[in-house]
């Protein structure tokens, strides 16, 4: 039966106009952006044999072109829809924190920090800029690959904050493992960044491990 013949309050569209984007399930959100099936299946029949096929919605958001383009109902220009989308979501949180006092709206610059690193599949460090009242100057990836004390320079971090005029920051980088609990080496390294930029009277607000969930704040622990 295609949608078109379903009960009104039943179609994705229809539902989501009456009721919000939240109250749709991720194959529903996903036959929205599909817009229509294929032989045999309605856009939500074929979204769902998706979620099926990838495991997770997050895990077809983040397949690569050449994986994306080998299940049915895909192909180059959907998945260049889908990293628009993904993109302009992640401008439109950075346009929540900016110019926002940071420690004003935890969540927003969690719900940033989630979209920016979350998704990546290697480890990735970044910070967060910020003027004398808090508010968000920029974000920078600074260094990728593992993270630890000998992989992060000081004297680099320092650089960029003093090339931003930054009078603090915010420290971040992800867990590809999903568990965010920080390791002894991001203790260790949080403090090395801390004195290095106390120096040039930086101060270090936070440091947010990205994992599976929501970030976690090493400030809120008591580990700033």
């Amino acid at each position: 039966m295609s949608i078109r013949d379903w009960p009104a309050a039943e179609r994705p569209r229809e539902k989501l106009l009456a009721h919000g984007a939240a109250s749709l399930t991720d194959a529903e959100l996903l036959a929205i952006f599909l817009r229509t099936g294929v032989a045999g299946r309605s856009a939500v029949d074929l979204a769902r044999h998706l979620l099926a096929q990838f495991g997770t919605l997050r895990c077809l958001l983040q397949a690569d072109l050449p994986t994306f383009c080998q299940s049915l109902g895909l192909g180059p220009a959907k998945f260049a829809q889908l990293q628009a989308v993904l993109e302009m979501g992640r401008r439109h949180l950075a346009e929540q924190i900016q110019r926002n006092d940071a420690l004003q709206s935890p969540q927003a610059v969690r719900d940033y920090l989630k979209a920016v690193l979350r998704h990546e599949p290697h480890e990735v460090f970044g910070c967060l800029f910020l003027d004398a009242k808090h508010r968000v100057i920029t974000y920078e990836s600074l260094f990728s690959g593992s993270i630890d004390s000998a992989s992060v320079y000081p004297r680099q971090v320092v650089k960029r904050a003093l090339a931003h005029n930054a009078a603090a920051l915010i420290l971040a980088h992800n867990h590809p493992s999903g568990v965010a609990e920080p390791s002894q080496a991001d203790k260790v390294l949080t403090q090395r960044l801390k004195a290095a930029l106390e120096l040039v009277e930086v101060r270090v607000l936070d440091h947010f491990i990205v994992g599976e969930g929501e970030p976690l704040s090493m400030a809120e622990h008591g580990w700033i």
